[in-house]
């Protein structure tokens, strides 16, 4: 199972940047999980935009889904420069029912996901927790049958994240906010409390992602080791885990 990072941060990307944009592979199928600002333009030093097989959406926020649409035109044009008439299966939840019709378009079928019960998207299957966000969002425990990466999307803390993400071989946190801040109010985590999940959680390897506009983000995951003893990665494009 191959975990890429595309896109990290948290509201809007950098220059040069992308906002959460992951691609997760296994045996020539790709999922792209979420499809931030700036997505589309960095998938294809990675993956050719027509080999992905399926994507999948946390929740509808703009971070998360801005490039959909533009996902949707490559689709449509490449189909018609190749003759072809491929269509992309995208997944989200139905709790927000007009940004959910909107994942359909001539290339692209939404397809609706039901949080309380597993979802085999290729040789993936994904379990759903809900998060504590102003909007209705999904965190994911995707596991193939050997390895199990958990994925909080934006989320603030709570202790049933520790069950969760229990024995994962790798957990990718929200950390839009430094140790010490308080990120529950706009629905976040901070350093610290990623790390603790971790920590309780029992998991190999902790990546902190959505990162925040302000202060020296290379501090985060020094404060992230204080409370989680394995290894720690600020997330960065280009990010690749592999086992």
């Amino acid at each position: 199972m191959k975990w890429t990072i595309i896109g990290y941060w948290g509201a809007y990307p950098e220059q040069g940047g992308a906002t959460s944009a992951y691609l997760l592979e296994k045996g020539g199928f790709t999922c792209l999980i979420d499809c931030g600002s700036g997505a589309v333009s960095k998938i294809p030093a990675y993956k050719n935009i027509m080999d992905l097989n399926a994507v999948i959406l946390s929740h509808y926020h703009n971070d998360h889904i801005a490039d959909v649409g533009v996902l949707q035109y490559s689709w449509l044009v490449q189909n018609s420069i190749q003759q072809t008439d491929h269509v992309l299966p995208i997944y989200g939840h139905l709790r927000d029912r007009e940004a959910f019709e909107k994942l359909s378009h001539q290339y692209t079928k939404g397809i609706a996901y039901e949080p309380d019960q597993p979802l085999e998207i290729g040789p993936f299957q994904f379990r759903f927790l809900e998060t504590v966000h102003p909007a209705p969002c999904y965190g994911m425990r995707i596991s193939e049958g050997e390895k199990v990466i958990v994925y909080t999307a934006d989320t603030s803390y709570k202790e049933d994240w520790v069950a969760f993400s229990e024995g994962a071989d790798l957990l990718i946190t929200d950390c839009n906010f430094y140790e010490g801040q308080d990120a529950s109010k706009a629905g976040h985590m901070n350093s610290r409390q990623g790390a603790e999940i971790a920590a309780k959680a029992g998991v190999k390897e902790l990546v902190l992602s959505h990162l925040p506009h302000h202060g020296e983000i290379t501090k985060l995951p020094e404060e992230a080791r204080a409370y989680f003893k394995g290894p720690v990665h600020l997330a960065h494009e280009g990010f690749v885990w592999a086992k």
